[in-house]
C-alpha cells in the first residue's frame, strides 16, 4: 500500500524539478536578452561616436533592414549619414524616421538641420514652422537663427541666436555663427565681442580665432590680440590678417604681415609665400 504513495511523491518531484528547470532556463534566456539589449546600445553609442562615419552608416543599414519598425536603428543611420556628410542620403533617412508613429518633434528638427546641410533651406524653414513654440531646445533656435541669417532676417536672427546660447552649456559654437553673422552685416565691432566671447568658452576653437583676425583687420586693427595658440595657428592668423590689411588697400603692412606668417610658421608656408610674391611681383611690374 506504500508503493502508489511513494511513486506519487517520485512523480510530483520530478514535476517540481522539471518546473525549477523550466524557471530556471528562462531566467538565464532573460538574463542574456538584458545582456545583449545592453550590449547593443554600447555599440549603437560607439557606432555614433568613435566609430568611422562610414562604418558606422554601414553597420545601422544592417541593423536598420534586419529590424524595419525600429525607429532607434533608422535614427542611428540618419545620424551616421550626417556625421559623414551623406546629405542628400541623411535627409532621406530622417524622412523615414519622421514618418515613424513613434516620431518626436526632436527627430522633425534633426530632420530640419540635415535638409539645412543639404541646402534645402526652404523646407527646412517650413518644417520647423510647423513644430509647436513650446518645444524649444538649443538645436532648434540655433537652426531657427541659422534660416533667420540666410533670410537675412536680422533682427529675427539675433533674437534666436541668444536664446540658443542660453539653452546650452557650450555656447562657444552658437557665439561663432552669430559672430560671423554680424561679420556679413557689416558690424565688425559687435562680431569682434562675440568671437572673443567663443573663444573664452572654447579656446581650441580656431575658427573663431580666425573670424576674431577678419572681424579686426575689416576694422583696421593689425595686431594680433592676445590669445591663446600654437605657433602654427599663429602665422596662420598672421596670414588671415596680412590678407585683410591688402584687402582694405593697406599694402605696405600686409606685405609686413606675410612676412611675419612666414618666418613665424615652423614649417615652409606655402600659402602665405605665393601671396608675398603676387604681391611683389605686382609691385614690380
Amino acid at each position: 500500500m506504500r508503493h502508489p504513495i511513494f511513486l506519487t511523491l517520485c512523480v510530483t518531484g520530478a514535476i517540481a524539478l522539471s518546473a525549477c528547470d523550466k524557471k530556471s532556463t528562462q531566467d538565464v534566456d532573460r538574463a542574456f536578452q538584458d545582456v545583449n539589449v545592453i550590449d547593443e546600445s554600447n555599440l549603437n553609442d560607439v557606432m555614433l561616436t568613435s566609430a568611422d562615419p562610414n562604418e558606422g552608416v554601414s553597420y545601422f543599414q544592417r541593423a536598420a533592414a534586419a529590424n524595419p519598425d525600429r525607429i532607434d536603428l533608422q535614427r542611428g543611420l540618419g545620424k551616421s549619414l550626417v556625421r559623414a556628410n551623406r546629405n542628400t542620403e541623411a535627409v532621406s533617412a530622417w524622412k523615414k524616421v519622421v514618418s515613424h508613429e513613434k516620431a518626436t518633434d526632436d527627430d522633425r528638427v534633426d530632420l530640419a538641420d540635415a535638409l539645412i546641410r543639404n541646402n534645402d533651406w526652404d523646407e527646412a524653414d517650413t518644417l520647423l514652422d510647423a513644430i509647436p513654440p513650446t518645444y524649444e531646445t538649443f538645436k532648434r533656435y540655433r537652426l531657427e537663427a541659422m534660416i533667420a541669417d540666410s533670410n537675412e532676417e536680422w533682427e529675427k536672427a539675433d533674437s534666436f541666436y541668444e536664446i540658443a546660447v542660453g539653452l546650452t552649456t557650450r555656447p562657444a559654437g552658437v557665439m561663432n555663427n552669430w559672430g560671423y553673422s554680424k561679420l556679413t552685416r557689416g558690424d565688425f565691432s559687435a562680431a569682434e565681442s562675440l568671437f572673443s566671447d567663443a573663444i573664452r568658452q572654447d579656446r581650441s576653437l580656431f575658427t573663431a580665432k580666425n573670424n576674431l583676425i577678419l572681424a579686426r583687420g575689416a576694422q583696421g586693427k593689425y595686431s594680433l590680440p592676445v590669445i591663446e595658440t600654437t605657433q602654427v595657428e599663429r602665422a596662420q592668423l598672421l596670414y588671415t590678417l596680412g590678407l585683410s590689411a591688402v584687402k582694405r588697400g593697406d599694402t605696405t603692412i600686409g606685405k609686413g604681415l606675410l612676412r611675419d606668417a612666414i618666418d613665424t610658421h615652423p614649417q615652409h608656408f606655402e600659402a602665405a609665400v605665393r601671396s608675398l610674391r603676387a604681391l611683389e611681383d605686382n609691385v614690380v611690374n
